[in-house]
């Protein structure tokens, strides 16, 4: 089909493409209420240049939920907010322990004796991006 369009091959879900009439209109709630939202940084839309909101469809899917658990189950604001919190912190542990994971697997492929550990004073250690040995680090 020449001159239409292509779609992308991945929609961005993280793309602020919504404005706040919209967004409030498929979230099931008052523009307002994203305002209050936005200011108590439980939902926090992208801004454009003359500072109008712009929703993304992850903003919409965190409206749903913000509305799930204050109406539904009862949660006030403040512990919505901790809730999503404690959320993203687990989502961040959880690519930390995939990335070390990773780093384990690549570790143990590697061939004997190439693995060279290092520490410093504060008690950190890391591997060496070479496999030479201390002494040869070492005057």
């Amino acid at each position: 089909m020449s001159g239409s369009a292509q779609l992308p091959d991945r929609i961005d879900s993280d793309a602020p493409l919504f404005l706040i009439s919209t967004a409030a209109r498929l979230a099931g709630m008052h523009p307002q209420t994203l305002r209050q939202y936005d200011r108590l940084g439980l939902v926090t839309p992208r801004r454009t240049r003359g500072r109008g909101r712009r929703y993304s469809a992850n903003d919409i899917a965190r409206l749903r939920l913000v509305q799930y658990l204050s109406q539904d189950e009862g949660i006030n604001l403040n512990g919505v907010r901790r809730i999503m919190e404690l959320q993203a912190r687990t989502a961040d542990l959880q690519n930390d322990v995939e990335r070390l994971t990773e780093e384990v697997r690549r570790l143990k492929a590697a061939p004997p004796g190439s693995r060279v550990f290092a520490a410093n004073t504060a008690g950190g250690i890391w591997l060496r991006p070479t496999a030479r040995r201390i002494h040869e680090i070492l005057p």
